[in-house]
């Protein structure tokens, strides 16, 4: 009996801020053969510079520039980029550039509008610069708000994953005075939610969920702080009445090691940013990816920033970029298995 062959999606993937690393690392992770066989990906970005990263990397590749993806021929040796020819081949390294920072919302802007029409199975992207965002003209300071206002996406947050742990996020980029006034219990009861629905598209079909406390030791009983019993307590019930299972408030002190270590738990909610992004990177600093769940589409990135400190230089770590185009493949074809079995 022939073997059926496994979907191979396509994946648009942002070439983010020009000055940065992320041309250099996207030529890097696409040298990877398994990628190659796991998806058909497709850059979005500007050839000229795709053209440099691939010189600066010593990579023996073909940067082919297109207009659409209809046009992508995905065979090994050859880039495809979606060129938007919208910024010189000469641009400095290591600067921060209006120029750059309005390219790279361009790349999203595009990738974003491609996925909405159903020419992209998912977006992976490259990091961005925010002062150069903002600089560019962009009024948002980063993926994750763009994405959502781009795409009418108003229910999402931020899911990071390293091969042992996964941590979502009731709050991210605020001041951690206003993080603590965030844990409410509608807001950590969808955080919950769109954990279960992540995880499920990670193949866990039935996701065991650890809520973390916010205080230390979860509050010891309201001796150390009353948003437990008044907050999480009533949306981890709230949650196990819809079916999902989640247990909490568990002590922020080890549930991450409960989660890692003794894999007791598919993914932890972290009540705040520093509280789940600690541990992640302890244990992934160099291969971590971020998921934006709650969007339309599929939407991973890397788990760092632009890295000036090496861009152009070739050096940089691609483990990161590589894991988030594998990321959004797998979660790609666990969707459209989903689709597929409904219809």
């Amino acid at each position: 009996m022939k073997r059926r062959q496994k979907y191979r999606p396509v994946i648009g993937i942002t070439m983010g801020d020009a000055a940065g690393v992320g041309p250099e690392i996207i030529v890097k992770a696409l040298r990877d053969g398994r990628l190659l066989r796991a998806c058909r990906p497709l850059v979005i970005g500007d050839r000229a510079i795709m053209e440099r990263a691939a010189a600066v990397v010593q990579a023996p590749v073909t940067v082919r520039g297109i207009g659409a993806p209809g046009e992508a021929m995905f065979v090994p040796g050859t880039l495809d980029v979606i060129d938007l020819n919208n910024l010189p081949r000469d641009l400095a390294f290591a600067v921060v550039d209006a120029r750059a920072g309005k390219a790279a919302y361009a790349y999203v802007e595009r990738a974003v509008r491609l996925a909405l029409a159903g020419e992209l199975d998912a977006v992976a992207t490259a990091p961005l610069n925010k002062e150069a965002l903002a600089l560019g003209g962009c009024p948002f300071p980063g993926h994750t708000e763009i994405l959502s206002a781009l795409s009418g996406s108003s229910e999402f947050a931020m899911l990071l994953l390293a091969k042992r742990l996964r941590v979502i996020h009731v709050s991210t980029h605020v001041p951690l005075r206003r993080a603590c006034g965030l844990v409410k219990k509608e807001r950590v009861l969808r955080t919950i939610r769109l954990a279960a629905s992540a995880v499920r598209d990670l193949g866990v079909a039935v996701p065991r969920i650890a809520v973390a406390g916010l205080n230390p030791h979860a509050g010891e009983g309201g001796l150390f702080g009353a948003e437990e019993a008044a907050e999480i307590v009533p949306a981890v019930a709230a949650a196990r009445a819809e079916g999902i299972d989640a247990v909490g408030p568990v002590s922020p002190d080890t549930v991450f090691y409960r989660a890692a270590v003794r894999r007791d738990f598919d993914i932890v909610v972290a009540m705040y940013h520093d509280q789940g992004h600690i541990p992640l990177k302890v244990l992934g600093f160099a291969d971590g990816v971020n998921v934006t769940v709650g969007l339309p589409f599929v939407r991973t990135s890397v788990d760092h920033g632009t890295a000036f400190e090496v861009a152009g230089k070739g050096t940089a770590d691609s483990r990161s970029m590589t894991a988030a185009i594998r990321t959004a493949a797998a979660m790609a074809r666990t969707r459209r298995g989903k689709r597929r079995t409904a219809g």
